[in-house]
């Protein structure tokens, strides 16, 4: 195909953008930046008891944080309008054209009908399809009926074999007899899915439509109404589903949810992009880090697997921890504030920004996301409690224990607030700790007096080294929190 790529998203603004969704607009994205394409967004909002505009800015918003450009979208483009509801006049237009070329007709027939008509059809072993009564119904009769009974319209299927080569499946072969006269609008002002998405295609000059495998069934409707209507048909391409653990379609049981409450949870957008990419695709090598560029140019559609993709959360967290430690101290520091803030640890305007950033540097090699940074760090902003079977290190007993925090205290004490930093403190109490272990016949243990420490400083069984968490808390705080647990 010589014609300028041009590639589309058409979600239906019927809930929040989530990430099948997303997996779809990243890898129309790759197809065309790799060709020079275009991106469309075009919003299929015909469904108007459901369609909300807080859906369509969820979407948006999304592929926005996500930096999933868009050539085109609403408000933006040559092609538009982009959204199907500002588009009742052109969709009438070629509705009025199929009626009057007696290409498609009105139907009158009751659901009450419908239903026994497709029952005797299962009683026979056939596919349910509609018989065609009412398409012999002269114009003169269709009139009539009109004023008398509520109608569809429904396009003459003449057809009986629709092929395409898939992109991703190779050739698929569909018998579009077995589908009847399907109904394509329910009035001149209301077309159905299929009719409103060919002619969208057709006039937006769509030339590739990479979707999920769950509209492989609408792709042969659409090529036939296409064919009907004089159109060329673009190229189709139908990637994996998504599944959850247990191998079944990704639902909210899985963890599913929208693109930005991965975003509210602490994901980074690099890193979602990262793990959506390897969804249904593999670049054939070991490779598993990549930025938007470097996928731009080595994605391949011909090594978009056929398979369902697993979704691994672990896989994301792994992911994610990566590309937070690739950031900037100040950087991450500045990420973190909003949930610091939201748990009431901080107040905005009562911030240390050279503080924040040497707590969170301590712990920016651990973090899976950023919504866990509360719960490592809190020790620091506020007061605790912690069962005193925590400072025990190994077998020692509660003696050795107090021995070992009055040790801590003694030699803490003795450093000046001047000497009271990371590197000092390293130095000592590494020297010291040994020591302490020789002196309760535990062989240079060290754990003897850090552990205590530690647990006494943070009132956690993990946490980071005491050497840094002192040389933050400072001297008066590092000695307090000492003397609360001797008390225990």
């Amino acid at each position: 195909m010589n014609k300028k790529i041009r590639v589309r998203i058409a979600p239906s603004p019927t809930g929040k953008l989530h990430i099948g969704t997303a997996r779809v607009a990243l890898f129309n994205l790759l197809f065309s930046k790799k060709r020079n394409g275009s991106f469309i967004l075009r919003v299929e909002d015909t469904d108007k008891e459901r369609s909300k505009k807080e859906y369509e800015k969820s979407i948006t918003d999304g592929l926005d944080w996500l930096n999933i450009e868009l050539d085109e979208r609403p408000g933006k483009g040559d092609y538009g309008p982009y959204r199907q509801s500002e588009r009742t006049d052109l969709y009438k237009k070629y509705l009025e054209k199929l009626l009057k070329e007696d290409k498609a007709y009105y139907c009158f027939c009751s659901k009450e009908e419908l239903e026994a008509e497709r029952e005797e059809q299962r009683k026979k072993g056939e596919a349910p399809h509609y018989s065609g009564k009412c398409s012999q119904l002269s114009r003169e009769e269709a009139k009539k009926l009109k004023k008398e009974k509520d109608s569809v319209i429904r396009i003459r299927n003449n057809g009986s074999e629709i092929k395409f080569n898939d992109l991703v499946r190779g050739e698929i072969e569909f018998d579009v007899s077995q589908m009847g006269d399907f109904i394509i609008a329910k009035n001149l002002e209301e077309p159905l899915y299929n009719f409103a998405c060919a002619v969208d295609d057709y006039k937006m000059k769509i030339s590739h439509v990479i979707r999920g495998e769950d509209h492989i069934a609408n792709t042969p409707r659409q090529i036939l109404l296409q064919n009907i209507l004089g159109f060329d048909n673009p190229q189709y391409g139908h990637l994996p589903l998504i599944l959850g653990s247990d191998k079944k379609k990704m639902s909210k049981r899985h963890g599913a949810t929208s693109i930005l409450e991965y975003k509210k949870e602490g994901y980074l957008p690099k890193a979602l992009i990262n793990f959506m990419a390897f969804l249904g695709w593999n670049p054939g090598t070991e490779k598993e880090i990549y930025s938007l560029k470097n996928l731009i140019k080595d994605f391949s559609i011909k090594k978009v697997q056929k398979s369902g993709a697993v979704f691994d959360i672990e896989k994301l967290n792994s992911i994610n921890s990566h590309y937070i430690r690739q950031k900037p101290i100040k950087e991450l520091t500045s990420l973190c504030i909003p949930y610091l803030v939201k748990d009431g640890l901080i107040k905005e305007e009562d911030i240390d920004k050279s503080k924040l950033e040497k707590i969170i540097s301590l712990y920016q090699k651990r973090l899976e996301k950023l919504s866990e940074i509360s719960k490592l760090v809190n020790y620091f902003f506020q007061d605790f409690d912690y069962d005193k079977s925590l400072l025990k290190w190994k077998d020692m007993n509660n003696e050795e224990i107090k021995l070992s925090l009055d040790e801590s205290k003694e030699i803490l004490s003795n450093i000046s607030k001047e000497d009271f930093n990371k590197e000092t403190l390293t130095k000592i109490l590494l020297k010291k700790s040994k020591e302490f272990g020789n002196k309760i016949d535990r062989e240079g243990d060290r754990g003897c007096l850090l552990w205590p420490l530690r647990v006494a400083l943070t009132g956690k069984k993990n946490s980071a080294g005491p050497f840094e968490i002192a040389s933050i808390l400072g001297k008066e705080k590092t000695i307090k929190r000492i003397k609360k647990a001797l008390k225990k």
